[in-house]
């Protein structure tokens, strides 16, 4: 998954405004308290970070 996929993805989960607002605030349990912009800039994988935003979320299936 690139960088562009999980945003779009995260906009059509969430609305713009609280995609982004999710990406920079809230903090993963997956990634020890960091939030999904910060685990990705450390290197992880973009697919994982969007797996866990959407466990924590209980994003559909339909839009993982």
């Amino acid at each position: 998954m690139t960088l562009t996929e999980f945003r779009a993805r995260a906009v059509e989960a969430f609305g713009d405004l609280r995609a982004d607002h999710l990406v920079r605030s809230h903090h993963l349990g997956a990634f020890d308290g960091r939030t999904a912009e910060e685990a990705i800039d450390a290197g992880a994988p973009v697919k994982q970070v969007w797996m866990a935003l959407c466990a924590e979320f209980e994003v559909p299936d339909s839009l993982r």
